[in-house]
């Protein structure tokens, strides 16, 4: 499967967004990763967000702040973002087991700094926010309202090398 990074995007304006969030764990006796689709946040709290929303239906980023998919670590919470197409979040910083499942399933999981996560958050305030990724400029685009910014990221070239590929399997399977 081809995974497309950027789309429109969605904000989660709260640190510490737990993998018990993103993924309840009563879900994770299901045998397969499509299994998961439903369930994509179901758990989390967040004044005006709504889990069985067109705001999340239509998503293919999510913009939220530090710490995010902290918790149990399990490869499910980046898996349903996969079944979801989500396959790009953007965040102040990352707890490391989440972040590393990211880059191992073929997704992005692109850290910002505070200032640049701010400025991502103010332009929900005129509109849709529509995000675009270059992963070879190592650079996202943001517009909404007329109004565009650009955010350059760091990515380690083993990381890199893995989204590419379209993760870890299909990296393996290349080279051994």
């Amino acid at each position: 499967m081809q995974k497309k990074f950027g789309g429109s995007a969605i904000f989660l304006d709260r640190s510490d967004i737990n993998t018990d969030e993103i993924i309840p764990a009563k879900y994770l006796t299901e045998v397969t990763k499509e299994a998961l689709t439903p369930y994509i946040l179901e758990d989390l709290k967040l004044e005006g967000f709504d889990p069985k929303g067109n705001k999340l239906k239509n998503a293919t980023v999510v913009v939220s702040r530090e710490n995010f998919g902290c918790g149990s670590s399990r490869e499910h919470a980046p898996w349903v973002f996969e079944v979801n197409d989500v396959h790009t979040v953007i965040a102040e910083s990352y707890a490391r087991i989440f972040r590393q499942n990211m880059f191992n399933g073929g997704m992005l999981a692109i850290e910002l700094p505070k200032a640049d996560v701010d400025q991502l958050m103010a332009m929900q305030q005129l509109g849709d926010v529509v995000v675009a990724v270059d992963l070879d400029d190592q650079s996202v685009t943001a517009k909404a309202g007329g109004e565009e910014k650009c955010f350059k990221f760091e990515i380690s070239p083993f990381d890199k090398a893995l989204v590419a590929a379209g993760g870890w399997v299909e990296f393996a399977d290349a080279r051994y």
